[in-house]
């Protein structure tokens, strides 16, 4: 079969793909790093302009590659496969080129419910073995059936004695059935990683205000961040006003509210504001309630001199950087994120 050359713009670079490859797959193999999350065409962070060149789209959810970006040129480089040599328009991330992206054995070292959803898994690596990763990356579970399940890596590259994992529950889920009903200490596991390109940024300048949005186990990257920059960054970043806004349903989706409590008591520039959705009689909830993303814009009058990093639902990710960039002035470059997206899209 014939391969496709594939040129980048604006950096001049120029790969080869086989027509059975996505346009990231050919770039990952040949060590370019392009912006990605989910891989399966439901988050968007992938998006590129197609300049000159024919494409097979792929499978993609239509809320992450509307009709009228399609008829823009756009097209999400996880899914997209070339039909004929590119030329394409991409930002490139420095950052992670030197990261290596490995397969390795792990086993699983503890298992702790934190919430009556909610596990946090802890790995550990073969002797003398660890992982280099950025801070708000993840990795891909490789299960037996050939099927991946994706999860950030919550623990700080610091802190790395163990990998930790944040999984919940939920019905049809790939892993979750697993890690609930049979998983048990020293079971092995195999992983990819790390990847994606949602991770924590260089310093900004010293009086950016920087907001941290998680919703449920979105909290999980932004804890790996979180603890990089109070137990190894804490000095660069001492003059910036950090803030995480955590939203759930209920009371109990606030799994480790008492850490997230402490950070703040422990940290004079740091503010922790949870909200509830949907609190229940018996939680006494006292806090802000209704949209995690709409708490921020309560509190703040504008966002255009922030940086902000999201995780959660891709509708609240979203909703999000709409009302952000929309509504309150944020800058689009200054928006980093990662939607927990279903392992399949929900529509095609």
């Amino acid at each position: 079969m014939e391969s496709y050359r594939i040129t980048f713009r604006p950096s001049g670079r120029i790969i080869t793909a086989e027509p059975t490859e996505t346009i990231l797959e050919a770039a990952l193999r040949h060590g370019l790093s392009l912006p990605y999350g989910c891989r399966n065409g439901s988050c968007g962070t992938c998006k590129g302009k197609i300049i000159q060149g024919i494409i097979d789209y792929g499978t993609y959810s239509e809320e992450a590659l509307t009709a009228q970006e399609k008829s823009q040129q756009l097209a999400l480089f996880c899914c997209a496969r070339p039909l004929s040599d590119l030329e394409i328009e991409c930002q490139e991330i420095e950052a992670i080129r030197n990261i290596k992206i490995r397969t390795m054995p792990c086993r699983v070292h503890k298992l702790e419910h934190v919430a009556s959803d909610v596990m946090v898994i802890y790995l550990k690596l073969p002797a003398n073995e660890r992982l280099q990763f950025l801070p708000g990356q993840y990795i891909d579970i490789l299960m037996k059936d050939g099927q991946r399940r994706s999860f950030s890596l919550a623990n700080s590259p610091g802190n790395d004695e163990f990998l930790q994992l944040h999984t919940r529950n939920y019905t049809g889920g790939v892993f979750s059935e697993y890690v609930f009903s049979h998983m048990k200490e020293k079971d092995i596991l195999r992983f990819e990683g790390p990847l994606g390109s949602f991770f924590l940024r260089d310093t900004p300048a010293k009086d950016t205000p920087i907001i941290f949005l998680a919703g449920g186990t979105g909290f999980a990257p932004v804890k790996s961040m979180l603890e990089h920059i109070f137990y190894t960054e804490n000095i660069r970043f001492a003059h910036n006003k950090i803030r995480l806004y955590w939203g759930a349903r209920t009371r109990d989706g606030l799994y480790l509210n008492d850490l997230a409590e402490k950070w703040a008591t422990g940290n004079e520039n740091f503010s922790y504001i949870p909200v509830l959705s949907e609190p229940l009689a018996d939680d006494n909830w006292q806090g802000k309630t209704g949209l995690v993303h709409q708490a921020v814009m309560d509190d703040m009058h504008t966002l255009a001199d922030c940086q902000v990093y999201a995780c959660g639902a891709p509708a609240m990710v979203k909703a999000a950087f709409d009302d952000f960039s929309h509504r309150h002035g944020l800058q689009s470059e200054n928006f980093f994120s990662d939607a927990f997206a279903p392992s399949k899209p929900a529509t095609t």
